[in-house]
């Protein structure tokens, strides 16, 4: 750094290289992977999968969804709305103030106006967009939610998929969107063709949850680790959720205490193959067969026991 003066390049000379020399990134990023094969870096068959939020060039004032643009229109009337007001109590001020705060409310007003008739104009580009957003400095950028409350940003979601002895990237993948849920097939599966594996075991957070997703990477022969997410669901408005009990092997029940038990109510389930509880409020009420008075009826299909 002493011979060059620590001259380093700024923003602007990195945002050109990358942009102009993209292919050729591309292939370093690949040739890079190549070699670490070569010399069997990739010895342990997984993967950890995470991304992380970068901020782009953008602010959040100049990036648009309509529910923004409805809102700062709302708030641009109700500008006007009281700039008019003031002009009509206006004379009763002094005539020498008149004039001066008269122009002034005229010029407040017109530039409202402006902002009402190009926010216009925003809500007609909306309508193009695939997502519903519009980033006015950085076109690709999009809103993101962060991890803080009430926070968020415009920018991108990197994602990467890392080796787990030596912790090289082995695949990665930039997106605008700021959801992980339809991210860990395509990313399980651009490590392991990295690695050049026929199996792989990938791990990741709980926002990487989803079916659909689980059993994509399963139909490719990768094994996934990941947490289920706690959903609010039934516990959220007030009723026991199926975590709260426990499968009773000698009754065929779930019970949730002494008092509270599903029975297992097969005839009225649609699929015979599928046992299905229903509530009862008591052990004596199973041979009954009557209906739980305090709560609603409900059917809890169990098929870890299939």
């Amino acid at each position: 750094m002493w011979l060059t003066g620590r001259l380093a390049p700024d923003f602007k000379t990195i945002a050109d290289f990358r942009r102009e020399n993209g292919v050729g990134i591309r292939n370093v990023c690949r040739r890079f992977v190549l070699l670490c094969r070569e010399l069997k870096l990739f010895s342990q068959a997984l993967v950890p999968i995470d991304g992380s939020k970068f901020k782009a060039v953008n602010t959040r004032d100049r990036n648009f969804t309509e529910g923004k643009v409805d809102k700062r229109q709302k708030q641009i009337e109700e500008s006007i709305q009281r700039d008019l007001n003031a002009l009509e109590t206006a004379d009763r001020t002094q005539p020498a103030e008149l004039e001066a705060k008269t122009t002034r409310l005229q010029d407040k007003i017109a530039r409202l106006r402006e902002q009402t008739r190009n926010l216009e104009q925003i809500k007609e580009q909306l309508k193009t967009e695939p997502d519903g957003q519009l980033s006015l400095t950085d076109p690709d950028a999009r809103s993101m939610a962060t991890s803080g409350k009430r926070s968020g940003m415009v920018g991108y979601n990197v994602r990467v998929a890392v080796d787990a002895k030596h912790h090289l990237i082995v695949a990665h993948e930039v997106t605008n969107s700021g959801s992980d849920r339809a991210q860990l097939s395509p990313m399980a599966k651009a490590a392991r063709d990295a690695m050049g594996k026929t199996r792989l075991r990938a791990v990741a957070d709980r926002g990487y949850y989803t079916g659909t997703q689980i059993k994509e990477c399963a139909d490719a022969g990768i094994a996934v680790m990941l947490p289920k997410p706690t959903t609010p669901g039934a516990k959220y408005r007030g009723r026991f959720d199926k975590a709260d009990f426990i499968y009773n092997m000698v009754s065929n029940t779930k019970d949730y205490d002494v008092n509270f038990r599903l029975a297992n109510d097969r005839l009225e389930h649609p699929n015979p193959l599928l046992p299905s509880y229903g509530c009862y409020s008591s052990p004596t009420m199973l041979d009954k067969r009557g209906p739980c008075p305090n709560v609603h009826r409900r059917h809890a299909s169990d098929k870890s026991r299939l």
